[in-house]
């Protein structure tokens, strides 16, 4: 079974397999292997006394349709045979190495950790729950089920297995080479270019980096040039050649890239900067003096939803979304500078209309290290109460989280814009490299709005808000409560009600300041570069 894992989840799920391996028991010792140890095989943990672990294997691909005999098992159990991974890897390829207890196979652009004790591996980003855990063998190493050879190699390669019970033997077999279509896409949003290459499938490939482009080159299926070739016209990109066998991408002087990749469909995504975008904040923002480096949070943007001809939710007695927002907004800042403090800035301070993108792009052009959005909620009927944290996902969490996201969105011009789905998906890229640390903010919004004001918990959600598309940065939407429950309105119009909503965004907001200080004091100490860490729960 498979099962898509956000980036917290994952690194959750990696500290539990890392602590099963850690707090395993003795095991029993296995039957001798029916197969020759793989040279350069080693425990898989040292144990006191014991020599290091050999350095990791690493074997090329070989490309064509072939046939492997992949030996007998080294261990049968009730659920089925184990078979050593290191043998695997010196017959069909990759790269296996050792890390915190746990062995983690890179397949091409994909990492596969699994351990011993623990029945689930994560292959990418997804979790594969396997039919028994692996076991650690300290001649064989770490010994697997066919199952997850099928998750890693089968899924990532293309490689069919069959394992024959009468014969007592594994033989692998990989397809022919594949054609893949390529699409490009290329957008250059403020000073960030986004090229994104899909494919059909994920496949096998070598990333080329070079100071004047950069290149993805198939170990062994082709590439399909569009039709028609892409024309690109952008200040960082220079061209995008797609040919069989490589697809290349020229960079404009003074420029570098930086890549990733997205699952359903496959994609690589390279996101190109001026190279001088790289040089320390403390180059770039007065006040910080140069030579020191830039750590926690110094710059915030409060952005009060709503305004000028969009009042936004409207109450049972008249009281407005746009007002009272700009209300919180402006004691949070207040609260902020002085408690922190921190720098603040409000997208508006004024009963002003504001375009979506424009409220982000003041979060960027201020260098802000956190954007919160303050909103207040409304439904068709008038009991729905309580407050809910929002961060940016192309796909919202749920039918309610769809409707918020689509009556906050509403009005805005940049809907029609017919570049809009594409935007979508390259900010929804963009946020992707923060959706660790904003996840963690909606979670200390949600904790402290919930324990202290014991307002009902509708939960942490995700879901397209155009507003957060263009942040660069942590990026949260929070709706305060119901104004259209007529308690809950009276409550928002209390001054002293709103003190304590902003209170408990006071503390939420400092915990976060609190993990980032650390970690950036950590990586300062262990010789890292010092900065804006992002935490993780």
């Amino acid at each position: 079974m498979r099962r898509r894992l956000p980036p917290v989840r994952l690194a959750f799920v990696l500290l539990l397999a890392v602590a099963a391996s850690s707090t395993a028991g003795p095991r029993p010792q296995p039957p001798p292997p029916g197969d020759a140890t793989v040279p350069g095989a080693a425990p898989l943990q040292p144990r006191p006394g014991e020599r290091p672990a050999e350095p990791p294997i690493e074997v090329p691909f070989e490309p064509g349709a072939e046939t492997h005999d992949l030996g007998p098992p080294a261990l049968t159990t009730d659920a089925g045979p184990l078979f050593p991974l290191r043998r695997i890897v010196s017959r069909l390829g990759g790269t296996l190495s050792g890390e915190d207890g746990s062995v983690v196979l890179a397949l091409g652009g994909t990492r596969v950790i699994a351990g011993p004790g623990n029945p689930v591996a994560i292959v990418g980003r997804e979790i594969v729950e396997l039919s028994q855990a692996p076991f650690a063998d300290d001649r064989e190493g770490l010994l697997v089920p066919v199952d997850l050879l099928r998750a890693s190699y089968g899924e990532l390669l293309d490689f069919s297995f069959d394992w024959s019970l009468e014969a007592g033997r594994l033989t692998a077999r990989r397809g022919l080479a594949a054609t893949l279509p390529v699409v490009v896409e290329v957008v250059h949003l403020q000073g960030v270019t986004t090229v994104v290459l899909r494919f059909p499938e994920r496949f096998d490939y070598e990333l080329v980096e070079r100071r004047e482009a950069v290149e993805v080159r198939p170990r062994r299926d082709r590439f399909q040039p569009p039709i028609p070739i892409p024309r690109v016209a952008d200040p960082l990109v220079e061209d995008v050649r797609v040919a069989e066998d490589r697809v290349r991408i020229e960079l404009a002087p003074e420029t570098r890239a930086e890549s990733y990749v997205l699952e359903r469909p496959f994609r690589l995504v390279f996101d190109v900067v001026r190279a001088e975008r790289s040089r320390s904040v403390a180059e770039e923002v007065p006040g910080i003096e140069p030579g020191r480096p830039h750590q926690g949070l110094r710059t915030i943007v409060i952005d009060p939803g709503h305004g000028g001809g969009e009042s936004g939710a409207v109450g049972p007695t008249g009281e407005t979304e746009k007002d009272l927002t700009l209300e919180l907004a402006r004691v949070l800042r207040a609260r902020l500078a002085e408690r922190l403090p921190v720098r603040v800035v409000l997208t508006r301070d004024e009963d002003a209309s504001l375009p979506l993108d424009t409220r982000s792009a003041i979060a960027n052009q201020n260098k802000a290290e956190l954007f919160i959005s303050i909103h207040l909620n409304s439904s068709l009927g008038a009991r729905a109460r309580g407050a809910e944290t929002y961060f940016l996902s192309m796909e919202a969490s749920d039918a309610r989280a769809a409707e918020v996201a689509a009556a906050e969105n509403r009005g805005a011009a940049e809907l029609d814009d017919p570049l809009y789905d594409l935007q979508l998906i390259l900010w929804d890229l963009a946020q992707s490299h923060h959706l660790s640390a904003s996840q963690r903010v909606a979670a200390l919004i949600q904790e402290e709005l919930n324990t202290t004001l014991g307002l009902r918990d509708r939960g942490v959600k995700q879901a397209p808000f155009r507003v957060l598309m263009g942040a660069a940065m942590p990026a949260v939407l929070v709706e305060l409560g119901f104004l259209s429950n007529p308690e809950e309105e009276e409550r928002l119009k209390d001054p002293a009600y709103r003190s304590e909503l902003v209170e408990a965004l006071v503390r939420a907001i400092g915990r976060y300041r609190s993990e980032v200080d650390e970690r950036a004091a950590r990586a300062t100490a262990q010789g890292g570069p010092g900065g804006a860490a992002e935490p993780t729960p």
